[in-house]
């Protein structure tokens, strides 16, 4: 998933900047929110974790705006443990979720798993594709009953194609999923990727749509 995080705490945007990066996630982090709307008006992202106070901009305005435009990514709110007030103002202005500080990181993680499991309409927090199993949770998968490891970046890529199983995936939308702004890419690294989960999964399981992306197809009803 690619997550923007808006704190302006700098030891806490920095602790959620690497903890939601060690868990398959490409991460980018602003300070403050006036930065944070302009930028959610060219950029996507599978979530965003937002706070309430913010320089600038309020993380409240922020969401204001942000739903105004008719952006529908899954918010999660970070609030302070009394503003009660700011938790339904949020929640009524278009937030999904909220937490209080101080929170835990797992928390964060299984908050934004079922955002984002309920942004793309699945209910099964496992994703079952054919003889193909993905656990975003344990960072497990299987295939044909048989434990299958992968790395950050396959799994990370692995997991965004699940979740859009029938829809092409540009390569500039998988990109964004698997690397953070200050990261640097080797121009033939998605290709490399999607070799190594071909040679784990067979080569049926991704199709390229050449000169557009890749998809993972449905499986058709009539198949064994």
């Amino acid at each position: 998933m690619r997550i923007l995080v808006v704190e302006d705490d700098a030891l806490l945007g920095d602790g959620l900047q690497i903890g939601l990066a060690q868990d398959s996630n490409a991460v980018d982090w602003i300070k403050d929110g006036e930065t944070a709307s302009n930028i959610l008006k060219t950029e996507t992202f599978d979530a965003i974790v937002l706070d309430i106070g913010l320089p600038l901009l309020s993380g409240l305005e922020v969401l204001k705006r942000l739903r105004r435009d008719g952006n529908r990514t899954p918010v999660l709110l970070l609030t302070a443990k009394d503003s009660i007030e700011d938790r339904v103002k949020g929640l009524d202005l278009g937030a999904d979720d909220y937490l209080t500080k101080p929170f835990d990181l797992e928390e964060v993680l299984a908050r934004l798993r079922a955002l984002t499991r309920r942004a793309v309409g699945r209910v099964n927090p496992v994703i079952l594709h054919g003889d193909l199993e993905l656990d975003p949770a344990g960072h497990a998968v299987k295939f044909k009953d048989e434990d299958i490891k992968l790395s950050r970046r396959e799994f990370a890529l692995l997991h965004t194609l699940l979740n859009n199983i029938g829809k092409v995936v540009s390569r500039n939308q998988i990109i964004e999923a698997l690397y953070s702004w200050d990261e640097e890419i080797d121009s033939n690294a998605l290709e490399v990727h999607i070799h190594h989960l071909r040679k784990k999964f067979g080569n049926d399981l991704i199709n390229t749509v050449r000169g557009v992306g890749y998809i993972v197809k449905k499986i058709s009803k009539n198949e064994p």
